[in-house]
């Protein structure tokens, strides 16, 4: 495969890394609440920090703020980066490397699927829940596990694309050369209102639709 350097488009770049900062941190600091409070699938005994829930809260938000934004642009802007319709036939090309690329764009589809489902179990919890030792709540538990997921995707994320295009690929997002295409006016060309194929659709809706039920669905959960 080639180990040329990808053009990455500026807003890409922008919410990509936005959105790793945010998801590394909600990861950290997730952890120090799980670790000060939790400790049953292991501990690593890390130093209390003073409302450490407030702080992954707080970061949790505006993930959540800037997930739909970044979900939008990878639908209906970079969805060549996503599932495509032939993905399914070309995972049974097992080694060949279309397989790896069909991989690599199932990997990020289904990442995007767990960053929703994080943001709806965690909106669903309550601070009060850990402090009183209240850990077997579903919403809790689910909130554990879409983590997990998101450690998993992330993982496979980095490895489908160091398999795919290297270390170029892999620094290219972090590549802040200007092109006369990264001026503001630019970062829109190419924008689908609708998405390229069925199967995309069905993706987005339930992302984008996770996370708006992730907006509403605690005004109408009982305290």
């Amino acid at each position: 495969m080639s180990r040329t350097a990808p053009y990455q488009p500026i807003l890409l770049r922008l919410l990509h890394n936005a959105i790793a900062i945010l998801v590394f941190a909600s990861l950290i600091t997730g952890f120090m609440v799980y670790d000060r409070f939790d400790k049953r699938f292991g501990t690593l005994n890390l130093p209390i920090v003073p409302n450490t829930q407030g702080i992954h809260g707080t970061i949790a938000l505006t993930f959540l703020i800037l997930l739909p934004i970044f979900a939008i642009y990878c639908f209906h802007l970079g969805s060549r980066r996503l599932v495509q319709e032939q993905s399914l036939k070309q995972l049974a090309e097992v080694g060949k490397p279309v397989w790896w690329i069909s991989l690599q764009r199932l990997t990020n589809t289904l990442t995007l699927l767990s960053a929703a489902f994080a943001v709806i179990t965690g909106r669903m919890m309550q601070e009060i829940w850990l402090p009183s030792e209240e850990l077997n709540h579903a919403w809790y538990i689910g909130h554990l596990i879409s983590w997990v997921l998101m450690i998993i995707g992330i993982a496979m994320h980095l490895l489908m694309s160091a398999k795919v295009g290297g270390l170029p690929l892999l620094l290219s997002i972090y590549n802040w050369k200007v092109r006369a295409e990264d001026m503001p006016n630019s970062w829109f060309k190419g924008f689908q209102i609708k998405p390229s194929s069925t199967i995309l659709l069905i993706f987005e809706i339930l992302v984008i639709g996770g996370i708006a039920i992730a907006f509403v669905l605690p005004a109408f959960s009982q305290k």
